[in-house]
């Protein structure tokens, strides 16, 4: 058999092998770092036999599904510890996630922060026992009566629910067997470097209806240095979490009376109301026209559309005049009425209308977080209707506006190609039509991209944007989608220059994403710190003491005249406090005001970029700070200050 590698290749064999064996022959180095294998783009065990001709990747840590295979058995072994520790706690499911990897248990006794020391120091002893791990399989009857032996009933339900035909496996390590999938190392020793992170509560399979578990959180690596930055990254995080910022400085918050419907206050709107002016402003430049469309719209609507049938679970729906409505979950259907509104020529085309429509999507209590996952939020969505040959030029002005974009908040960004998946509608003509357009359009670009075969949309292939934020994180905002499956659905037309009527393509894209999931993104990414221009308060007046309030009500009525959003420290506090209390309000600037001020005509001014800035005519900062707002400069930090640590 022949085995071409990643690199192309090839290796020949004239008996099955294993895929560590496989990795051995290569190099006896990528066999001790192997985590996982490759085979044919399917992710599988290093104790895998390959008996035909194949591609492999030897996958180490250093890929996803190595740090997959990684993750997972670091699961294994803190299922393994809980059962030692706790022999009544019950097992339910214990995948890897994003970072990492969690395991949900059904504990009597809840679980708290001083269990997890016990679980981490009977892990390392089972790491120390370097327990080789073995997979085997059962048939479907042994597998249930093995679990109702071991009284544990969510696996004897996970394998009820597996498929008649389903291989059942197992992976054991010591005295500890699980029901499992794979893939995992050969055994306990490499995992030298984890944590566990946090507790949380988690629906059995995610439905409010089932019992509440304990979900463990956790992370591993193969370093300690490793797990060190990752963990000194994870408390900047919780630093820099919306959440808290927005209380403390006043942007926005939730009431159990609305789960997942925020509610923004003052200064959060002002943040709001300027992101969308610069939004409105870019999109005028860039040929858009600004369309509204109602919130609420007939069944029939969502029926043509295709969501009643495929999204009806995550829509609020209500009857009205005995007629079926639904609140929208997306804008498009909207803005396809609008287009239909009045006849369309080939000189109108490309017609490239923008909304900031208020859309609403049932999500599960559980899976709320702060602005980042609620169930109502504003899409910033734009459908551009054009004809076949104005794709590729289309494409090419969304992805420089969303560049232009994601550069002014200093966003470094990668951009993912998903192609045609399964169960997508539409013909192979068209879906190759599209692709290439996308593709054309990247390349003429020069943007690099990574593939995702099988990942579009049923309606057509995307480019999605992936922003990465100052501590690394990644987040998914900008999207492009051809769609050519709407039009047809609401049968969409143009009248050509050859004087017949044609079906126009329409694209669907967004920048911001969710608005209020990039306000958080923006809180996170700034810490609260915010650019000049985009900050709620962007000059805090600071009096010496009453004896000043005066003159520093003439500064901050000379700085709202001029358009500058400041306030005053009135309160009958000591100077050095009014700093502090600003400073932990991330004000960009204070001026302070006092008898030398007052006698000069000047201000004092302190920023949060450079610290104490001297003093200076109120005149020349206004004109200073209104050609850094007019510029949406980000200001550079060149002295460590309180304010800017």
């Amino acid at each position: 058999m022949i085995i071409t590698l990643k690199d192309g290749s090839t290796k020949e064999y004239d008996q099955a092998m294993s895929v560590l064996d496989i990795a051995k022959d290569i190099s006896e180095g990528l066999a001790r770092v192997a985590c996982a294998g490759e085979v044919d783009g399917e992710l599988v065990d290093l104790r895998t036999v390959v008996d035909k001709d194949c591609n492999l990747n030897i996958l180490t840590f250093e890929s996803e599904g190595g740090a997959w295979a990684f993750h997972h058995t670091t699961s294994h072994i803190m299922a393994q510890a809980i059962k030692r520790l706790y022999p009544g706690v019950k097992l339910a499911i214990g995948p890897s996630v994003a970072d990492g990897f969690y395991y949900d248990v059904d504990s009597e006794t809840p679980l708290t922060a001083e269990d997890l020391v016990k679980i981490e120091a009977e892990m390392k002893k089972i790491v120390k026992e370097a327990l080789p791990i073995t997979r085997f399989t059962k048939s479907r009857e042994e597998a249930i009566a093995y679990f109702k032996e071991k009284e544990e009933p969510y696996k004897v339900e996970l394998i009820e629910d597996l498929p008649e035909d389903a291989e059942i496996s197992f992976y054991q390590q010591g005295e500890f067997v699980d029901l499992c999938a794979g893939p995992h190392l050969m055994s306990t020793k490499p995992i030298k470097a984890f944590k566990l992170t946090s507790l949380a509560g988690a629906y059995w399979r995610g439905s409010e209806k089932n019992k509440m578990l304990t979900r463990i959180y956790g992370t591993s690596f193969t370093k300690k240095a490793d797990l060190e930055e990752y963990l000194n990254r994870m408390e900047e995080a919780k630093k820099r979490d919306h959440r808290k910022l927005g209380k403390e400085l006043g942007l926005f918050m939730m009431r159990e009376e609305g789960p997942g419907f925020p509610f923004f206050l003052p200064k959060g709107m002002v943040l709001k109301n300027t992101l969308l002016d610069y939004w409105r402003e870019i999109h005028r430049k860039n040929g858009y026209v600004e369309i509204s469309t109602p919130i609420m719209l007939s069944r029939h609507l969502w029926e043509t559309s295709g969501h009643w049938d495929h999204y009806k679970e995550n829509m609020y729906t209500t009857v009205i005049d005995d007629t079926d409505f639904a609140i929208k979950p997306m804008n498009c259907p909207g803005g396809i009425l609008v287009y239909q509104s009045e006849p369309r020529s080939y000189r109108d085309l490309p017609l490239r209308m923008g909304e900031l429509g208020l859309v609403h999507r049932h999500e599960k209590s559980g899976q709320l977080h702060g602005l980042m996952r609620v169930r109502c939020f504003t899409q910033d969505d734009a459908h551009i209707f054009m004809m076949p040959e104005q794709i590729r030029d289309e494409i090419k002005g969304v992805a420089r506006l969303i560049d232009e974009v994601y550069q002014l908040f200093g966003f470094k960004y990668h951009v993912e190609l998903s192609t045609r998946p399964e169960d997508s509608m539409g013909s192979d003509e068209d879906w190759e039509m599209a692709t290439e357009a996308l593709r054309g359009a990247l390349d003429d670009l020069g943007l690099p991209y990574v593939v995702n075969e099988g990942d579009g949309a049923f309606y057509g292939p995307k480019i999605d944007f992936h922003l990465e934020d100052s501590i690394g994180r990644t987040w998914q905002c900008g999207t492009i989608q051809l769609d050519f499956q709407l039009p047809q659905r609401f049968e969409l037309e143009y009248t050509g220059a050859d004087g017949e009527k044609h079906r126009p393509i329409m694209i669907h894209r967004v920048v911001y994403g969710s608005v209020e999931r990039f306000i958080g993104i923006l809180i996170e990414h700034f810490a609260g710190a915010f650019p000049t221009w985009l900050a709620p308060v962007q000059v805090k007046v600071l009096p010496i003491s009453d004896k000043y309030a005066d003159y520093g009500k003439k500064v901050l009525d000379a700085l709202h005249e001029a358009g500058i959003r400041a306030e005053m420290d009135t309160r009958s506090e000591k100077i050095g406090y009014k700093i502090r209390e600003a400073q932990g309000q991330k004000i960009p600037y204070m001026l302070i005001a006092g008898a030398k001020e007052e006698e000069a005509g000047l201000v004092s001014v302190r920023s949060r970029f450079a610290g104490d800035e001297g003093q200076r005519s109120l005149e020349q900062f206004i004109a200073d700070i209104k050609e850094e707002i007019a510029s949406r400069v980000n200001r550079p930090v060149t002295v460590e200050t309180k304010e800017n640590k």
